[in-house]
């Protein structure tokens, strides 16, 4: 299986292992520890069938390739103008399922410093990232490699830091010490996160016609069911890779949470479908890509759609993005709102849970190549 879509191509492109359990254990340690071996071909185990693989030259090259995703100010939503801006999110949610968000407020160094530690645990020795390689997936920390790498058929061009933040004060102890200031960055990074997340879902359930609005601008008990949610800052190290063009860094697929938001550098690398097409979103200084998921897409009852993306990696430049994952507590059920169910709006999902998307996933039967599957088995038509 591990050559069947390339060639006898090894870890380091040269070398025969001849033991295949070997080869795998050894291409789970990850793609920083491959590189570290002067990798200069990738192994067949990260090589995509010819038609999953991304046009990288079409891609780079044509502009209407290209994506400007719909721009929220921040701190237009403060203002006088809020019910235009809320009236553009829900454009942004319906059609894109995507947005970037601006003037969001959090300060520089609190982002520099995320970016920076992320990249500096990334750089410690393979022996003490190791410590935090584990298969259960609802570990505090985790260190791992590609997307689910007790499941992929074909492993992508990532390596991962997840790091549970919720509740703080009882998982900050479970992460890495190393580098010694990450957990004071991560808390920083993971306070001013969660209180963006809530004034967007504030935001977004007003124009769901959800609550009350108030003539400061602010919904009445409107964030009750969500201050006390899950979130999951997960640091991604895409190395540079030799051969960019038969991998990725991240495979199609859907968050599973209500909302997503993407820290970016200048590069970039995030593709999203859009009428078919896989288009590049052009990062823009200083900003948050959000988007919308499986959670929020089920809450909505189908109202705003959590859209398939992938990343892709360059053969010129090793990436960090840093991603902050939010939704209900992982024992709450999310289901369709009762307010968007009528006669013309009938329920469109299965209630879910945590669990159950973990359930899933770790399941080797269904095909992790295939982006929304989870979000698909909550469908009741």
């Amino acid at each position: 299986m591990l050559r069947e879509m390339g060639s006898n191509r090894t870890a380091d492109g040269t070398n025969n292992i001849e033991n295949e359990e070997t080869e795998i254990q050894y291409l789970q340690k990850g793609v920083r520890h491959l590189c570290e071996r002067g990798l200069t071909r990738i192994p067949s185990k990260y090589i995509l069938p010819v038609q999953e693989r991304p046009d990288l030259g079409d891609t780079w090259n044509a502009s209407k390739h290209n994506l400007k995703l719909p721009v929220i100010d921040f701190t237009q939503l403060q203002g006088s103008n809020r019910s235009e801006v809320i009236e553009s999110l829900a454009n942004a949610c319906e059609e894109f399922g995507f947005f970037q968000l601006i003037n969001h407020g959090i300060k520089d160094d609190v982002i520099l410093e995320m970016i920076d530690v992320s990249r500096r645990f990334f750089e410690l020795p393979f022996n003490e990232r190791s410590k935090y390689m584990s298969k259960d997936m609802s570990s505090p920390a985790r260190y791992g490699t590609s997307f689910n790498q007790n499941n992929d058929k074909v492993f992508c061009w990532r390596d991962f830091l997840k790091l549970s933040c919720h509740p703080l004060q009882d998982t900050v102890s479970c992460w890495p010490s190393s580098p010694a200031d990450l957990r004071e960055a991560v808390v920083n990074y993971s306070k001013s996160t969660k209180f963006l997340y809530l004034m967007l879902m504030e935001a977004i359930m007003e124009s769901l016609g959800l609550v009350e609005t108030t003539k400061g601008g602010e919904g009445k008990g409107s964030l009750e069911d969500f201050e006390d949610g899950s979130q999951l800052i997960v640091a991604n190290c895409y190395p540079a890779c030799p051969e960019p063009d038969l991998t990725l860094g991240m495979p199609p697929h859907s968050d599973y949470g209500l909302l997503t938001l993407l820290l970016q550098d200048e590069v970039g690398g995030l593709q999203i479908q859009n009428q078919g097409s896989w288009v590049t979103v052009e990062p823009l200084p200083n900003s948050f890509v959000v988007n919308v998921g499986d959670h929020l897409e089920i809450f909505s009852n189908g109202r705003y759609k959590s859209v398939v993306h992938r990343v892709l990696v360059n053969s010129c430049k090793s990436r960090i993005s840093v991603a902050s994952l939010h939704s209900l507590p992982f024992k709450s059920t999310v289901r369709p709102s009762p307010k968007l169910i009528d006669e013309a709006n009938p329920t469109r999902y299965k209630d879910t849970d945590f669990a159950s998307f973990l359930q899933y996933i770790s399941n080797p039967s269904h095909d992790e190549m295939d982006a929304k599957t989870f979000l698909q088995s909550r469908k009741l038509t």
